[in-house]
């Protein structure tokens, strides 16, 4: 039997640079070519990350600024709850003191001893009734023997007298109670004036 004729094999020569006739396209990839990719990629990323800590430090200069906002208006709030507090306060004093200046009217309307227990009852309901309101800074305006003072007295009436000092206060109508520094209301209060002071007086308004 006859062995089949083996086809031979055309081996062709590598060429070191190979390079298309009629091609100015290369094979061989430049170093610098390679390159442009991987720097672009690395110039996008920086860029990427310098804005995400732009909006970062943005996002923490916002959030500062609501905490703060939020811290102003807790105190504020809390300074307009006390404030409003207050004001409540001294509308029920307002409307409570005309009660203890009938209280103090009571315990002066009778001396006959035969009531010496009925105003012992109602200087003790009276100093009730103070000790509540003063507790929440109530305080009463000193008047008697002190000097005039258009501040926290008010005059409705002047006597000439040698006896004390002018402008000394001789007489209390109505006592004056003040709240938180505050002027609730004057006390009434007549007033001594020495005599020469009367016609100084009299002789300017001539």
């Amino acid at each position: 039997m006859a062995e089949p004729k083996r086809e031979e094999k055309k081996v062709f020569p590598i060429d070191e640079n190979p390079v298309r006739q009629g091609d100015d396209s290369s094979y061989i990839l430049d170093d610098s070519a390679a390159a442009d990719p991987q720097s672009g990629g690395d110039s996008a990323l920086a860029a990427e990350i310098q804005k995400l800590r732009a909006e970062k430090e943005e996002l923490m200069q916002t959030m500062m600024r609501r905490q703060a906002d939020f811290e102003n208006f807790k105190k504020r709030t809390e300074r307009d709850r006390s404030e409003e507090a207050k004001r409540g306060v001294e509308r029920l004093v307002l409307d409570l003191i005309p009660v203890i200046d009938a209280f103090d009217r009571a315990m002066q309307a009778h001396d006959d001893p035969r009531f010496e227990e009925y105003r012992k009852g109602i200087t003790l309901i009276r100093k009730q009734l103070w000790d509540a309101i003063a507790k929440h800074g109530v305080l009463p305006i000193e008047a008697a023997g002190k000097i005039f003072d258009p501040h926290h007295h008010q005059a409705i009436e002047r006597v000439e007298s040698e006896d004390c000092p002018d402008g000394t206060i001789v007489a209390v109508f109505q006592d004056g109670y003040m709240f938180n520094g505050r002027v609730l209301r004057p006390a009434i209060v007549r007033v001594a004036m020495h005599p020469d002071d009367g016609e100084n007086s009299k002789n300017n308004e001539n």
